[in-house]
Order: C-alpha cells, then sequence, then structure tokens
C-alpha cells in the first residue's frame, strides 16, 4: 500500500494584541471571514461569506461545577495565524487522497482578575468551512474540573429551512429527519443541516469527539442555538484534569448542496492514523443472518427457528462463495439472547456459542471456501459486561480468522450500564463521556487482533476513522430493519435526506439491497417503501466500505439479473463526485473504483419522479465505456408498481450526458465499464 503526505505549515503572523482587540482570520480562498472580539468581558466568534454574515457574534466559554465559569471578564491577549497545506491518503475511503487546506488563528483569552486563567481557542478554516476548539495548556490553572455547561452559540444571521432529529430522546439517533424552519427546532443532533433562502447551505456538526460528551444544539431564541452536552450520571458533563482539547465544532458552508457531499473538512480535523500498518483492515461485501430476524422467520434466540445454526451459516458461506461476497455476518451465535437481553445485557457470553452453532468448524468451513465470518456482539448497552470479557472474544475471533465484528448498544438513550468501582449499577447516553472512551478502547483493543469494528447504536460519527482505521462503519441514524416493522417504514424521502445531515459525519451500514420489498407473508402490515432500482442505487449513494446484501439469498437468486449490480459494486473508492442534488428531493453520486478504470453511478429520488441529466465529464476524455443501466420502468413506481425495471447497455464518452428516469420513490444505478 502506497502512503504519502505532502505537508507544508508555515507561521504568518504571530502578535500580541491589546485587550480587546479583535483578531480575523480568512480561508485560503478568502470567502470566509472569522473574527474573534470581546464585548464587556464576553467573548464571541463571528463568521462571513463573501461578506454576507453567516453567523452573528456567538458566545464562548464555559461553566464548572466546582469553581467559577470561564464566561465573563475575558480578554484577548494574543493571536498567531498559521497555515497548512497537505495531502494525505486514506487506506479506504470515499476517494484515494485528501487535500488539507487551511488557514488557523489561535487566539489566547484570560481572565482579567481572580486566578487568571486562560486557555486558546483554535479556529481552522478552509475554502468550505470551518472548525474551532478549545485548547486548555497544562499550565492554564484550571487544575481538575467538570463542565456543567459549553456556552459555545452558533447564531445563524438569517432563517433556513432545516433538516433534523431530536436529540435526548429515547430512541438515540433513529428517527425520521424533521423539516422545519430553523427557528422551530428545539435541540437536534448533529449534524444539522439547513439552506437559507438565499441558496447558501450550512451544516452544523464536530469532529475528533474523544474523551468528551457529544454536543447537540439546543434552542435559545429565535435562530440562536447553543451547545448541548450530553449529560453525565451526577449532571457534570464533562471532566478533565491538566491538558485538553475539545472536539472541533464544525461549520460547513457551500453555496450548492453537492459542496456539502464533497467536503472532506470532517476528517481533515481529525488526527492521522494511530494504529500503524492497518493492510489487515479489508473492506467488502456481505450477507449475513439478519434480515430474517426482523422479518421474524427466524430468531436470535435458541429454538425451532434460531438463525444461527451451524447448518443455515453453511447455507450462507455457501452461497457468499458462490456468488463472490467476502463475509457472513453471524448474529445471535452466542449465549444470552434467551433472556431479556433487552433490559439485562449481562447475560450475554462473549465466548461460548449455543450448542447448534459449531465454532470451529464454522470457521474452517469459512476459511476452505474464501470467506470470512462476521462476528456480532450485541451488549444491550451492559458496557462493563462488554468491556470484561471483549479481550478474550477477540482472541477467540482471531484465532478462527474473524477480522470484523459488528458490535451491537441496543438500549434506550440514557441507559448505558456500567458497574462503578464498588460495583454499582451507573447509567450514561451513548453519546456521553463514558462512551466517547469505551469506543476509543473498543478500538484500540481490537487492533491488538487485527479486528475492525461496525458499531450499531453507536456514538455518532465525527472522522475518526482517520486516526483508527479499523473503524470501518456505524449505524447512527435510522436504517433498512426499519422497513421491515417500522409501521410505517422510512419514507421515500429518507435516503434523499441522509447524504446531507448523517452521511456528512461519516460511512453508515445502511444494510441496502432488499430485492422482496413487500414480503406480505412474514409482515404483511409493512414494506419497503422504494423501487428495485432504488435498492440499487444506494451501493452508491450510501457510503461504507462495508456493504450488506441483505437479503435473504433466495431473494438474489429470483431476479441474479438485478442481482449482478450488487456483485459488481465495489465499496472502496479512489474517487467520489456529487453530481447534483437537493436536500430531501434527490441525489446522484458517481465514484471511481479503487485500482480500476470503472466507474459506479447512483442516483435516487423521494417521492416525486423526476428525470435528471447528467454531464458524463467525470470519465476518462477519449475512451469509450459500456454503460451497464439499471433504471425504473417507464411505468414503475415505489407504491404501485416496484418492481418495473430496465437493465440496458449502451456505449458512451466523457463528452455524453446521460439522462436518469427516477420513478416515485426510484432510483437509478450505472457501471460504466471501458470498452475493449
Amino acid at each position: 500500500m502506497r502512503l504519502f503526505t505532502l505537508f507544508l505549515f508555515v507561521v504568518v503572523g504571530t502578535s500580541t494584541l491589546l485587550a480587546d482587540e479583535p483578531a480575523m482570520v480568512l480561508s485560503p480562498n478568502g470567502e470566509i471571514s472569522v473574527t474573534v472580539s470581546t464585548d464587556v468581558g464576553r467573548l464571541y466568534y463571528e463568521v462571513s461569506y463573501k461578506g454576507k454574515p453567516v453567523l452573528a457574534p456567538s458566545r464562548l466559554g464555559f461553566r464548572l461545577s466546582e469553581a467559577d465559569g470561564f464566561d465573563d471578564g475575558l480578554s484577548i491577549t494574543g493571536a498567531a495565524e498559521t497555515s497548512g497545506d497537505e495531502t494525505w491518503t486514506l487506506p479506504w475511503g470515499e476517494r484515494e487522497t485528501v487535500r488539507n487546506h487551511f488557514n488557523e488563528l489561535k487566539v489566547t483569552v484570560a481572565e482579567q482578575k481572580g486566578p487568571k486563567r486562560y486557555l486558546n481557542v483554535i479556529f481552522r478554516v478552509f475554502d468550505d468551512g470551518l472548525g474551532f476548539r478549545y485548547d486548555v495548556p497544562a499550565d492554564s490553572g484550571f487544575g481538575a474540573i467538570g463542565i456543567t455547561d459549553e456556552i459555545t452559540e452558533f447564531a445563524f444571521a438569517e432563517e433556513a429551512r432545516a433538516w433534523w432529529t431530536p436529540a435526548r430522546w429515547w430512541n438515540r439517533y433513529e428517527y425520521v429527519y424533521n423539516e422545519t424552519q430553523l427557528h422551530q427546532v428545539p435541540m437536534a443532533h448533529t449534524p444539522i443541516t439547513m439552506r437559507r433562502d438565499d441558496g447558501l447551505h450550512i451544516s452544523v456538526h464536530e469532529a475528533a469527539l474523544t474523551n468528551y460528551s457529544g454536543m447537540s444544539l439546543e434552542k435559545s431564541h429565535g435562530t440562536t442555538f447553543k451547545a448541548n452536552l450530553a449529560p453525565g450520571p451526577d449532571g457534570v458533563k464533562v471532566r478533565q484534569e491538566g491538558a485538553f482539547v475539545t472536539p472541533w465544532r464544525t461549520v460547513q458552508i457551500a453555496e450548492a448542496a453537492t459542496g456539502l457531499l464533497n467536503s472532506n473538512l470532517i476528517l481533515n480535523l481529525n488526527e492521522p492514523n494511530k494504529l500503524g500498518d492497518v493492510s489487515w483492515v479489508q473492506p467488502g461485501k456481505y450477507v449475513g443472518i439478519w434480515w430474517g430476524m426482523h422479518l421474524g422467520v427466524e430468531s436470535w434466540g435458541s429454538g425451532p427457528i434460531h438463525g444461527a445454526t451451524t447448518e443455515n451459516t453453511k447455507r450462507y458461506i455457501d452461497f457468499a462463495a458462490k456468488y463472490g461476497f467476502d463475509g457472513v455476518l453471524v448474529e445471535g451465535w452466542n449465549e444470552g439472547w434467551d433472556g431479556d437481553w433487552f433490559h439485562n445485557g449481562d447475560v450475554f457470553n462473549f465466548t461460548k456459542p449455543y450448542p447448534d452453532y459449531d465454532f470451529d468448524e464454522l470457521g474452517q468451513y469459512a476459511r476452505e471456501r474464501g470467506v470470512r465470518i462476521i462476528g456480532h456482539h450485541e451488549t444491550s448497552g451492559s458496557v462493563t459486561n462488554y468491556e470484561n470479557q471483549m479481550a478474550d472474544s477477540f482472541a477467540l475471533f482471531a484465532k478462527n480468522g474473524i477480522a470484523q465484528v459488528k458490535t451491537g448498544y441496543v438500549a434506550h438513550a440514557g441507559d448505558i450500564k456500567r458497574l462503578d468501582e464498588d460495583g454499582n449499577a451507573v447509567y450514561e447516553w451513548h453519546d456521553g463521556q463514558f462512551m466517547s472512551q469505551h469506543h476509543e478502547r473498543v478500538l484500540i483493543e481490537a487492533a491488538k487482533h487485527k479486528i475492525s469494528i461496525n458499531a450499531h447504536e453507536p456514538i455518532k460519527d465525527t472522522g475518526l476513522r482517520r486516526t483508527y482505521p479499523n473503524w470501518l462503519a456505524r449505524e447512527g441514524a435510522r436504517g433498512q430493519e426499519y422497513n421491515a416493522w417500522g409501521s410505517p417504514g422510512n419514507p421515500p424521502s429518507h435516503t434523499a435526506v441522509l447524504p446531507y445531515t448523517r452521511m456528512l459525519s461519516g460511512p453508515m451500514d445502511f444494510t441496502p439491497g432488499i430485492f422482496d420489498l413487500l414480503f406480505e407473508e412474514a409482515q404483511p402490515n409493512d414494506r419497503v417503501r422504494t423501487t428495485l432500482a432504488k435498492q440499487l442505487s444506494l451501493y452508491v449513494v450510501i457510503y461504507s466500505p462495508i456493504q450488506m446484501a441483505a437479503d435473504l439469498p433466495e431473494n438474489y437468486e429470483a431476479r441474479l439479473d438485478a442481482f449482478q449490480f450488487i456483485r459488481d459494486v465495489p465499496t472502496d473508492w479512489s474517487e467520489s463526485i456529487a453530481l447534483n442534488g437537493e436536500i430531501g428531493e434527490y441525489v446522484t453520486f458517481a465514484r471511481k473504483a479503487k485500482g480500476s478504470e470503472d466507474w459506479f453511478l447512483g442516483s435516487l429520488t423521494n417521492e416525486e419522479g423526476r428525470t435528471l441529466t447528467v454531464p458524463l465529464d467525470f470519465l476518462t476524455p477519449g475512451q469509450a465505456y459500456k454503460a451497464e443501466i439499471y433504471r425504473d420502468g417507464s411505468d414503475a413506481d415505489w407504491d404501485t408498481n416496484p418492481y418495473a425495471m430496465v437493465i440496458e447497455s449502451r456505449k458512451v464518452t466523457a463528452a455524453d450526458a446521460l439522462d436518469l428516469p427516477l420513478a416515485p420513490g426510484g432510483g437509478m444505478a450505472v457501471r460504466f465499464t471501458p470498452a475493449k
């Protein structure tokens, strides 16, 4: 694997300012400006784009549990500006190389009186947005602190249309997105994305969330919001001692919605790879014992319809080997599912399989057929029970050739259970400081055994896959399983919102590829609300380095012509380009396969049918391509005729444009292969 970095870091200027003198930094292209100032002893920042306000003066600071807050009586005592320009390589991802080009302003802020504590606020400004964080040095005078409130504000300068999910509700992140005016949002998870009347798109999130509580946005008044950190069990949201930095608070800015999709800002604000050689981290596609449980035709627990049996797992391994899949996910293999596992995760044993699941035999059976079993650890939010067993379980998996593990934290938000030093149960939030530490511990322990992680019911993604490349994917939004029992399932618009919201944070294990869209016998009151062609488009639109063909094997063998696209589409890319899109309406991506000259295109729409036209200028000029097209039929409709699909091929070049006829709730998938 070829890795390279070209890095330039230049000190532009350092100055000692008079008290209350503002400091300013521009993006490399000069279009985004950030100004930091004080007013009556309070610290503020503001952001403009091409001279128009994006964020009006917004407060910065902390309130603390056992000391005075750091929010009044403040002065700016110094500012230093630097610039960075590097190109770094992703071991896997949407693209191979990423440019990290920014201007940075470090503002030193100190108390005018009292203990004279100080800290730095660092602003890193890119051409497509900015990130800022608090940096508390070891000699800052803070010592051991408990943060009860981060005063960080986002005073949006104009009203906007916003897409968001509620924060601090019981179901974590798994909601259909709301679309409202910005001032109507009470408290929202990030990323929260908005579009102003002038067409400017803004998305707020965070990057590099480690040893800190996750941030939601809580309305203060009008269109002004403040950071709301996930609370700890004692009401303190974050505890720190000595030097520390907060996560970056990020603001992505783009004139077109596609500008958000093509941004690398979140990744660039994370630290480089800490694991060293990660050639053992392998993207790929998988099938698995999973969808049958959601349909109710199989079970996680033991009994007559137990899914994870030796015989059934061999059937899936044979299917994977026959059709070229890398892995087979097996859920329900280990003891614990027969108890009240949802409310008591302590029942799980992560090294003891059910008697009808021959762990060693299946490991050998899979290896002989060139397929890897994907392990599964459901914790039901009982984290201490999991941490006590995970080293032994990872060792067992590694011994049997299991290199990927899907973890799960099925529990109501705020019901993560850990035991304190006295053995008493303490309850945490999925996105609290303890869980940010937990997920990092899991990644580090898994890496010791060359195992990668796909976390479900996780803490939200903040780009840590750059630092820990064995964090392949996660859930963190409402996925495919809601179509099996959601009553109703995901609306057609759901996957037209995800790219502009949840997907801005990183890969999602959405589990696409359902071919039996109606499953009348298994779940007569539910269905998948897409066309068949749209299920194919999801493999390109919803990015993940590990994509599941989520349906039952027999449903694929009934439609082998459509199944061919899933067999062909890769999960690791050398380039990705968002070609068009509007939030909640439609989106089109083109992605180039890594190590190949093949390109793949995916396009999908909401409830409205439409025909889009895209230039094919991403293809190599002068080269003819065979376009293998999987599109909605002329009479296709997610509601009345979801299976109508046309599969055709034609010759195209970079000089051509391609029409994309999308049915209501529909989609289109294309493979471009250089013509011989």
